[in-house]
C-alpha cells in the first residue's frame, strides 16, 4: 500500500510525495534524507495524506497534485 501525502516545510511551502511508510518517510525528512527539498526548507508536519492502491496509482495522483496551485492543496488538507 502506498500513500500520497502533503508536508508542512519550516518555510510554509508545501511538499508533495509518495510513500509506502508514513511515519518512516516524515523521520526521513526531518533528518535531511528525504529529499532535496526538503533538506534545504526542512519539514515541519503532514498536513495530508491518502492510501493509493500501488506505486503507479501514487505517483499519478501525486503528479495530479503537484500541478495545483497552493490554494488548492489547503483547500484539499481542509476538506
Amino acid at each position: 500500500m502506498y500513500f500520497v501525502y502533503l508536508l508542512k516545510c519550516n518555510d510554509g511551502s508545501i511538499y508533495t510525495g509518495i510513500t509506502n511508510d508514513l511515519v518512516k518517510r516524515l523521520h526521513s525528512h526531518k533528518t535531511g534524507v528525504g529529499g532535496n527539498y526538503t533538506r534545504a526548507k526542512g519539514a515541519v508536519k503532514i498536513l495530508y495524506s491518502e492510501k493509493a492502491s500501488g506505486r503507479g496509482a501514487a505517483l499519478k495522483r501525486e503528479a495530479e497534485i503537484k500541478s495545483w496551485t497552493r490554494q488548492k492543496k489547503l483547500a484539499l488538507v481542509a476538506s
